[in-house]
């Protein structure tokens, strides 16, 4: 029987970026793949389950490399070349994947993720930020704050919702302005923007 290989067709790498896990954390430390090329699902944010294939509340924070510009395309992945720009230091979620069969993927799957607290956690001052931060915009928090009575789902927001979204886009300016960060760090370190992230809440 013919062993199968990868035919290099690319179509993983166009569905968006693996989730990291704690094995992938070298490449992240060493710069291979740098921080501003991240983003962070929090904890409580609706996300899609690839292997349930339904929207689930992320069990804990879940960091994905970005798309390229407003696709899923993984940022790595060349489409005129057909290949992986980061190949030799590619994570652990694409060495494992074969797309004729699932079964190493679904094995590591949601297990044994890198967090922001991993990667930040022994940077003072920035760490206690970004906790401050997901206390205050806690999903579980904003989920108790929607309505769920029969008011039309574009009426559903509350004040209080409001005013987190006020302060989800303040706190991503200060950081950027006052503490002289590059503004591509910030959805790793705070996630998607609210304004985002609730569109897909409220309609749950």
């Amino acid at each position: 029987m013919k062993t199968k290989e990868c035919k290099r067709c690319g179509t993983c790498c166009k569905k968006g970026g693996p989730s990291l896990h704690i094995e992938d954390m070298g490449i992240i430390v060493d710069g291979h793949i740098p921080a501003g090329h991240l983003y962070t699902i929090r904890k409580g944010e609706p996300v899609r389950d690839d292997i349930a294939g339904e929207i689930v509340y992320a069990p804990s924070d879940i960091i994905k490399i970005k798309g390229r510009g407003k696709s899923w395309r993984c940022f790595y992945y060349n489409d005129d070349e057909k290949k992986c720009g980061i190949y030799r230091y590619r994570p652990l979620e694409c060495r494992v994947l074969k797309c004729w069969d699932t079964n190493d993927i679904e094995d590591i799957y949601g297990k044994g993720l890198l967090s922001r607290k991993d990667l930040i956690g022994g940077i003072a001052g920035l760490w206690e930020l970004v906790a401050d931060y997901d206390e205050k915009c806690s999903y579980e928090e904003i989920k108790k704050i929607i309505s769920k009575g029969d008011m039309r789902k574009q009426e559903r927001l509350s004040k209080k919702t409001a005013e987190l979204i006020e302060y989800d886009k303040t706190i991503r300016e200060l950081v950027v302005k006052k503490g002289n960060l590059d503004s591509e760090l910030l959805d790793f370190l705070f996630g998607r923007p609210l304004t985002v992230t609730l569109r897909r809440l409220v309609l749950i």
